[in-house]
């Protein structure tokens, strides 16, 4: 009998492991599911970005104002997922670099690129691109646009849902 009432409390007890092992892996997942969407924000949010010039919820900082010294205007944009920029160029060139999240870069008549944490992109001088954040998570990319003199960037229209989705 007593063998008996040892079996059960070594079996409750495994079958207690068991059940508490997974529910902590379930909880566990669902923490990195939702820590996945959160991007390390370097810098403030920003202030929301026009919706003529961006399809979407997307936020920009100035960092570097454009002056006369320097030449150069560098920024901080955050992209929700799913937003994206309107095509548009820079009169002297755009270098992103993607600080956190997983987004995509698509330099006009070439395939979509897709960019994440750590990627550096060149946009060359005069050439139609866009660039936004992936439909699952968001992006966060410093810009630098150098030669300010020559002008800073030339909006244009937006990119469609079918664009976006190839």
């Amino acid at each position: 009998m007593k063998k008996h009432i040892s079996m059960i409390a070594i079996l409750a007890g495994i079958f207690f492991l068991i059940t508490a092992c997974n529910s902590n892996t379930k909880k566990r997942q669902e923490i990195m599911k939702a820590d996945k969407n959160e991007l390390n924000a370097i810098f403030p949010k920003g202030e929301k970005g026009s919706a003529d010039l961006f399809t979407g919820n997307a936020y920009n900082i100035g960092l570097v104002d454009v002056d006369s010294v320097f030449t150069t205007a560098v920024g901080n944009v955050f992209f929700e997922p799913g937003a994206r920029s309107n095509w548009h160029s820079h009169p002297a060139g755009q270098i992103l670099i993607i600080t956190d999240g997983v987004g995509y870069h698509q330099i006009e008549g070439q395939a979509i690129e897709t960019i994440k944490k750590g990627d550096v992109v060149k946009c060359p001088p005069n050439v139609r691109h866009w660039h936004g954040a992936s439909p699952q998570v968001g992006l966060q990319q410093i810009y630098i646009v150098p030669n300010t003199e020559k002008g800073i960037v030339d909006w244009q229209e937006a990119v469609t849902d079918e664009q976006y989705k190839k």
